[in-house]
């Protein structure tokens, strides 16, 4: 019994690349003012492309179930130089859930994952490309450049939680990758392999492999509204991700229990010492109650960080699909091209 998978037959070269085509996923909730923008934006990033590589493109983007006029949209956008598919979950199931969504509908060879909030400047999808096409990478990744303009404790949060989660870790995620990256095909097809519910993309992506290359870039501003991604959403996302991707947290709680029975140890000893030597004897109560209220706080954390484990091996097990499909509809390139072709013959 074969217990990996053999991706070589998708290994791609310059000659090759363009047959098997770029699929560009966007996930997209709630960005009905500034979708027709990027989707323009998209169409002359995918002229520049069949000029420059011969490259045919699709964009798929997932409504990941948006309260506003965004699926409406997305539906009377042109499949203009580009093919269009427009995937509707039933509702909303979160960013890692739209990820998949994509990956799974995306039909070209290589998959490109990007926001739908304009901050991901397609303007750099040529460089990703080349880095692809021309230096043959198969997982092309970005990352902010600098976070000057954040917080010390944001910073400082995000340096912990990268410490953490690559804590004894085999392969080691990127800090301040993004999900905006491209897959070529073969990378592609690994990642759609791997059969976890409980999805943490930037860990995941890492962990296939392959020849991997870091771009720094600037994110642009935001055109339109404000971020949903709170403190409270980025905390849970954090855990999400260690809970999902690593075993850092019972590693640490385990090597905190050895510190605190150490420490127990040699307060015993001192106690013993004191008594020995001088005849006195320590006074009981205080120490007590502060020995146990540490020590039955520290079990707490314990059962919490053990609860979040059993709680993904029970949603493993369920084996639940992580999204449903309310609505699918595609438009091709060619055949749009063909049918403005008939109306203005009809017309004529």
């Amino acid at each position: 019994m074969m217990l990996g998978s053999d991706v070589s037959s998708l290994t791609t070269t310059a000659a090759n690349a363009a047959a098997r085509g770029l699929s560009i996923v966007v996930p997209v909730f709630n960005e009905a003012a500034g979708l027709t923008a990027l989707h323009e934006r998209l169409v002359n990033l995918a002229r520049t492309l069949r000029a420059r590589h011969g490259l045919g493109c699709e964009v798929v983007y997932v409504d990941d179930g948006s309260a506003d006029s965004t699926l409406a949209i997305a539906r009377e956008l042109p499949a203009d130089a580009l093919d269009l598919q427009v995937v509707s979950l039933s509702r909303n199931f979160g960013k890692e859930a739209a990820l998949m969504a994509g990956l799974d509908h995306a039909r070209r060879g290589a998959v490109l994952f990007m926001d739908g909030d304009g901050q991901h400047p397609p303007t750099l999808v040529e460089r990703l490309v080349s880095h692809w096409i021309d230096d043959g990478y198969d997982v092309v990744y970005t990352a902010k450049a600098n976070r000057d303009n954040e917080s010390a404790a944001r910073r400082l949060a995000v340096r912990g939680f990268y410490a953490l989660i690559n804590w004894g870790a085999r392969q080691k995620i990127p800090e301040d990758a993004g999900d905006f990256r491209l897959l070529s095909p073969r990378a592609a097809a690994a990642l759609r392999q791997l059969p976890e519910r409980n999805r943490f993309f930037k860990g995941l992506a890492s962990w296939i492999g392959f020849r991997q290359i870091r771009v720094d870039y600037e994110p642009a501003p935001r055109a339109h509204g404000v971020t949903t991604f709170n403190a409270g959403r980025l905390i849970g996302l954090s855990i999400e991700g260690l809970t999902s991707f690593s075993v850092a947290p019972l590693r640490f709680a385990s090597l905190l229990g050895v510190l605190l029975a150490v420490g127990a140890f040699l307060f015993g000893l001192s106690i013993v010492w004191e008594v020995w030597t001088t005849g006195k004897q320590v006074p009981g109560y205080p120490s007590l109650v502060v020995g146990l209220m540490t020590i039955g706080g520290v079990q707490l954390i314990m059962i919490g960080i053990v609860g979040e484990y059993i709680g993904k091996i029970l949603s493993e097990l369920k084996a639940r699909p992580i999204y449903f499909v309310a609505e699918h509809s595609e438009k091709r390139a060619d055949s749009a091209a063909s049918e403005t072709t008939s109306e203005r013959t009809a017309a004529e």
